[in-house]
């Protein structure tokens, strides 16, 4: 019996890693018992990301900027998520045509890359 090599599509390929990066950041956020259930959804505000590149460097970021921003409209997240890429620039990482507004408005390809290259920056360095 033959059996074709099946080629996985975009669309699954871009599932496998969102389920495979949400794994990853859910290991490094259970450190200080947090978790999130939707990649794309969960970063949106700033406050996880910046919660998950505190457990990776031991820093805070609050002494790059004030604490996150606690309200939900959409300037609270992109500060917030501003004050996290910030971080990532001042830690030499090379974000190239990302800004915050890309990870609010829950831009998937954008945030599987911001996610790649935060387990390249800080697991694999």
């Amino acid at each position: 019996m033959f059996f074709l090599n099946h080629v996985p599509s975009p669309d699954e390929r871009e599932a496998v890693q969102k389920k495979t990066f949400t794994k990853w950041v859910n290991s490094i956020l259970s450190r200080v018992g947090c978790r999130i259930s939707d990649l794309y959804l969960d970063l949106r505000d700033g406050r996880m990301l910046i919660k998950l590149l505190e457990v990776l460097s031991g820093e805070h970021l609050v002494s790059y900027a004030p604490k996150p921003t606690k309200g939900r409209m959409r300037i609270h997240c992109l500060e917030n998520v501003d004050k996290a890429l910030q971080f990532l620039k001042e830690q030499r990482v090379h974000l190239e045509n990302m800004g915050s507004h890309d990870i609010v408005d829950g831009n998937h390809r954008l945030i599987l890359g911001l996610i790649w290259t935060i387990i390249l920056r800080f697991q694999v360095n």
